[in-house]
């Protein structure tokens, strides 16, 4: 139960910084047409509830990933979390761009909204990904990290 405690845990720090990200995005007028909170807000229905799409993001940044990497550090624990996170991470994007950027109508890989989407989305993740695995073995301390090198 510690463990799946330190893995939303560090799922919340992961998504705390994804969010400052896109709203430092947003502020700087960076790719307007990729506001992932307003994407998810349309998928639900409700495109002009912003707050919506923030709800799901912060959901899925934490339970979803929270408990996803629960699972994986749970079965395979002496592996290198941080490379579990990432690993997580690229699956995400996957998911993302295979199923959700259809749906929200932005095409497969999310094309439709240029070749950036899909190249900025992966560094995201992948990033998502390298602080969920840091912050959790941050969180293990000195025996998470002896078990990530063994």
């Amino acid at each position: 139960m510690v463990k799946v405690v330190k893995c939303l845990l560090s799922a919340a720090a992961s998504t705390l910084v994804l969010s400052i990200i896109f709203v430092m995005k947003a502020a700087m007028g960076l790719m307007p047409e990729l506001d992932m909170p307003k994407m998810i807000a349309g998928m639900m229905g409700a495109p002009d509830q912003p707050a919506l799409g923030w709800a799901a993001h912060l959901m899925i940044g934490v339970l979803g990933y929270g408990l996803s990497f629960a699972a994986l550090v749970i079965r395979q624990p002496a592996q290198n979390h941080i490379v579990q996170g990432m690993a997580l991470g690229f699956g995400g994007w996957l998911v993302m761009m295979i199923a959700l950027m259809p749906m929200a109508g932005a095409g497969l890989f999310g094309l439709g909204l240029g070749v950036m989407a899909p190249a900025m989305t992966l560094m995201l993740h992948l990033m998502f990904g390298a602080i969920l695995g840091g912050t959790y073995v941050l969180l293990q301390g000195r025996d998470g990290v002896t078990a990530a090198a063994t």
